[in-house]
């Protein structure tokens, strides 16, 4: 049986974007890139990139080239579970690109495709409703703040 693999609709940026994410994740490949052929309806050149596979954490991804017709947008994102707050830290840095777009861990890259930094153990550290509301105010999450929250508890 195959695995589910999101494909994720950029105008032009699919190869760029499918290259950048490679960089930033551990055992992450582009696994092939398939071109635009004269059989393909598209107002794409021929020969240019159309599909990207790719891999980050072991996961499979697509990315196409599909034109400007839809946009990405937040009502899909991706969590990134960190082990501690240089994890946090890293991706938020690579991530987070449309500051208006920040809340509770979540992130915009530069592509638009949305994000949410987290540590791999946050259904534990906002369990109490001082947690929550402290989650809630934060953009990039502070471990730190919210296990002195938990541990008040």
């Amino acid at each position: 049986m195959k695995t589910i693999t999101p494909c994720l609709w950029f105008n032009n940026e699919a190869e760029e974007a499918a290259k950048y994410y490679v960089s930033l994740f551990p055992d992450s490949k582009i696994i092939e890139t398939v071109p635009y052929i004269s059989e393909t309806p598209s107002d794409k050149p021929i020969g240019s990139v159309m599909l990207v596979n790719f891999e980050l954490n072991g996961q499979p991804y697509t990315a196409l080239n599909g034109g400007p017709l839809f946009k990405l947008n937040e009502a899909i994102s991706f969590q990134v579970f960190c082990k501690d707050q240089a994890e946090i830290d890293r991706y938020w840095e690579k991530l987070s690109a449309v500051k208006e777009s920040e809340q509770c861990g979540w992130c915009k890259d530069k592509f638009g495709v949305s994000w949410q930094i987290i540590p791999e153990n946050i259904e534990k550290l906002i369990k109490s409703e001082a947690g929550i509301k402290l989650f809630m105010g934060m953009h990039k999450i502070d471990i730190e703040a919210l296990k002195k929250i938990y541990e008040e508890k």
